[in-house]
């Protein structure tokens, strides 16, 4: 079988939500990279913002800047990318941790993170905390992240439902940020990508107001793919609206593997 190559189209939308005062959400795009970045800051005043704005902006400038640098060079592998996906993040890392010493105001700020570096037929995934990727492919909804959370190490122990999971006071608590340890535990899965699958990164004020039955909906609906992420805001802030609302769309445009 002999595969068509594969372009992407991305689109994001970022709100402050009903609740919140500011908002500490962050994303970067780079399409010549086929790099999406999300991130969520923690932390008090304004040190959430100050974490995602800064891993967002450290990754797409060292990984986007690494793409650039090699466009003339050897064909690239998905094992270079992860390399320089793992590289970029720890030093994203550790520029979070220098201001966070550096800066009384922001001591404790951290973020979660959801990167991919979409390249040919494959993409290359990363994330830390409870920001999540899923993926629409022939109208079926699949979460190809699992979240590093207390609620979702219940969940995988069986101490809790489901339905016991959608209203648990401790949904928000994560079990791994990037900016809070000088190693960063960043998990990275490899996903190979079909023609029109359609790939969905959020932040929890998205997760968390909205079912994955909700996500899949919406997604589904015969839509610009500005329309839809605006659709799933605008539910998003409908349902209450609770955080900050991040949606970053990409869709895989290009024809199915021919013989």
């Amino acid at each position: 079988m002999a595969a068509s190559s594969l372009s992407y189209k991305f689109c994001a939308r970022t709100d402050q939500g009903r609740v919140r005062g500011n908002n500490e959400d962050a994303y970067a795009l780079d399409d010549a990279a086929g790099l999406a970045v999300l991130a969520d800051g923690m932390g008090g005043y304004n040190a959430g913002e100050v974490a995602s704005s800064m891993a967002c902006d450290n990754i797409q400038r060292n990984l986007g800047g690494w793409f650039r640098a090699d466009d003339a060079g050897a064909p690239v592998t998905l094992d270079d990318i992860r390399r320089v996906l793992e590289r970029s993040v720890a030093q994203a890392n550790a520029a979070v941790l220098q201001a966070a010493r550096q800066h009384s105001e922001y001591a404790g700020m951290g973020t979660t993170l959801v990167v991919g570096v979409f390249h040919g037929r494959d993409l290359v995934l990363g994330h830390i905390g409870d920001s999540r990727c899923y993926r629409l492919r022939d109208g079926q909804l699949t979460r190809v992240t699992r979240d590093h959370s207390l609620l979702q190490e219940q969940l995988d122990a069986g101490l809790i439902t489901a339905d016991q999971a959608a209203v648990s006071v401790h949904r928000n608590l994560v079990t791994r940020a990037l900016g809070v340890d000088p190693a960063v535990l960043l998990e990275v899965h490899t996903h190979a990508v079909q023609a029109e699958d359609l790939y969905l990164m959020c932040s929890d004020g998205l997760s968390d107001m909205l079912r994955d039955a909700d996500i899949a909906k919406l997604l589904r609906l015969p839509l610009s793919l500005e329309l839809r992420a605006q659709a799933l805001v605008d539910m998003a802030n409908d349902r209450g609206g609770r955080d900050n609302i991040t949606v970053l769309l990409v869709h895989a445009q290009g024809a199915r593997p021919v013989s």
